[in-house]
């Protein structure tokens, strides 16, 4: 080493707290007159940020009150990556022959290769993601439109108006609705992840212990509660409340974490759970879908199966209540719970499903999704023995594969913004980077829910649109660009 060359000091320290709470890293590097400094999640590669000092010895000193800062809320040395990776459960799921006597009108069937819980269908496209990380987009008539290629096993698809989020092992949560995904949520690395839903751009998060997490719009934690029950593989969220279904029933907590407002024992471990405006439905290991009023948590009417149910959906309003066992069995029933008809699946037991149309999309064990054409004539059929002939949907060679963006370099660079564009900038505030809106006509001061793996200091960035959320910030909407 040559004399007075400068040995770069980098202090690394860690805050993990148990549950749901805050499990982040902050790295500090002294270089001569430069201190760098790294923050973010353990195990994402975070944020970094530079500041130059007129001598190294006021360097050290910036850098050393800044680690002194961090300790005294609880951050320790640590050594990277010394931590166990996140805790990852899989549901341990079966799938029997079904006892009916007759199999499902089922129109397309797509393979997906692994089995699958992620399911959204709209009025444009159908949502899958299983396992292995794929989410794949198709029409309603089963042409495979396009393929996500996420990092790790999506837990669960979720729809919050527009915006679609997928849920993945890896703990992230990413929005699926640009053209690009993001990640658009970080959940501590100690939340073993059971099942999500999102309301206004405000995460809740259910999980093994049967703890229920919630994270708002800035990737923030708000809350945590921690109910009667493990295994938490409920959680649906609306204006009102957070309704968080478990192995002890159902728990209806404030959307502020305030309190409970009720609990029911639904007398089985909740499975999965369906809501419409004034219910939430929850299937159970007791053979069980049960309608529960949002308001009181009364049971309203209860929905006989032959096996454990693995999966639960409705018609809108709750005209028709679906259901799918562990024995390879879709059943259908009216509102006040007069079962109409149970059928085979013919492709395993329903992990997931969701009614759109006359038609009932299933995914299933062996990572299928099944359309089932569910009118009365189809189904009248199908039960004198007639059936359609299925399609087996194909991908296409040269369908496009979307991965996530994980940095600003990611991005398509243009030189002015485009007419009718809104165009956002990532601000310094607080010692936090911060997104608001500069184009005229929208509050400058609300913050832009944004993706922090593209934030840069400084840096401005062009949207198609941007919504705003009844929490008091605004949500991207389609392309994000960088502006040169």
């Amino acid at each position: 080493m040559r004399e007075g060359s400068v040995v770069a000091e980098t202090t690394y320290l860690e805050l993990s707290e148990d549950g749901g709470g805050a499990h982040k890293f902050y790295e500090v590097t002294v270089d001569g007159v430069t201190v760098t400094v790294r923050y973010g999640r353990i195990g994402a590669s975070g944020q970094v940020q530079s500041s130059s000092f007129a001598t190294p010895a006021k360097a050290r000193t910036a850098a050393a009150k800044k680690i002194d800062q961090k300790v005294r809320k609880g951050y320790a040395a640590a050594v990277p990556g010394g931590r166990a990776p996140r805790p990852v459960t899989r549901r341990q799921v079966s799938s029997a022959p079904s006892t009916a006597r007759s199999t499902a009108p089922v129109l397309w069937r797509f393979r997906t290769g692994s089995a699958a819980f992620g399911i959204h269908v709209d009025e444009e496209r159908v949502w899958v993601g299983n396992q292995a990380g794929d989410v794949h987009t198709l029409g309603h008539d089963g042409e495979v439109l396009a393929r996500y290629g996420l990092p790790d096993g999506v837990k669960c698809l979720v729809a919050d108006d527009f915006w679609i989020y997928a849920g993945c092992d890896d703990g992230r949560v990413y929005d699926l609705s640009s053209k690009l995904p993001f990640a658009a949520y970080e959940i501590a690395a100690n939340v073993d992840i059971f099942w999500l839903d999102i309301h206004e751009g405000v995460l809740d998060v259910s999980d093994a212990a049967g703890g229920l997490t919630v994270i708002d719009h800035e990737d923030e934690h708000q809350w945590s509660r921690r109910s009667s029950g493990r295994h938490g593989w409920m959680v649906r969220a609306d204006e009102r409340a957070v309704f968080h279904g478990h192995r002890d029933g159902v728990t209806a907590y404030a959307p502020d974490g305030s309190g409970q407002l009720w609990h029911t024992d639904t007398r089985g471990g909740v499975l999965f759970g369906w809501q419409e405006a004034t219910a939430v439905y929850a299937g159970t290991d007791r053979h069980v879908v049960q309608r529960l009023s949002k308001a009181s948590g009364r049971v309203e009417a209860v929905y006989p199966c032959d096996d454990v149910v693995y999966s639960c959906a409705t018609a809108p309003g709750g005209r028709y209540v679906f259901a799918g066992d562990n024995a390879s069995s879709v059943y259908c029933f009216d509102a006040f719970g007069t079962r109409l008809w149970k059928l085979r699946t013919g492709n395993g037991s329903a992990l997931s499903m969701q009614y759109f149309d006359e038609r009932l999309y299933l995914v299933t064990t062996d990572g299928t999704l099944v359309c089932v054409d569910t009118s009365e004539a189809a189904i009248a059929a199908a039960q004198q023995g007639s059936l359609p002939v299925t399609v087996d949907v194909k991908s296409a060679a040269a369908l496009p594969t979307y991965n996530p963006a994980t940095s600003v370099s990611a991005l398509t660079t243009i030189s002015a913004p485009p007419a009718g564009g809104v165009v956002v900038e990532c601000v310094q505030q607080g010692g936090r980077m911060r997104v608001h809106v500069v184009s005229e006509g929208f509050e400058p001061g609300w913050n832009v829910q944004f993706p922090r793996e593209v934030r840069e200091p400084g840096a401005r960035y062009v949207v198609d649109a941007v919504h705003p959320a009844a929490g008091g910030f605004y949500r991207v909407r389609g392309e994000i660009r960088r502006v040169r």
